[in-house]
């Protein structure tokens, strides 16, 4: 939310949003409760096109989960 906010962005300008879990870094499944916790605490009722990625590993090993978002800012 910080770095939409340093672009002059707000959540509901988010357009798409692509969440990778690492699968051997101990998340469980049932993490999503956390994760949509999280999300509906941020991005209220804003539903982008999202996509859920799990992957062996990531490139940062203290990571277990990573998030990338496009924003559209309006002029």
């Amino acid at each position: 939310m910080a770095i939409l906010a340093e672009g002059g962005a707000r959540p509901e300008h988010i357009v798409r949003m692509t969440l990778v879990r690492d699968r051997q870094a101990g998340v469980p499944f049932g993490a999503r409760k956390e994760i949509g916790a999280a999300y509906r605490e941020n991005l209220g009722k804003h539903y982008p096109a999202m996509t859920a990625v799990q992957i062996v590993g990531l490139i940062d090993e203290q990571a277990r989960v990573e998030i990338e978002v496009t924003a559209v800012v309006p002029e």
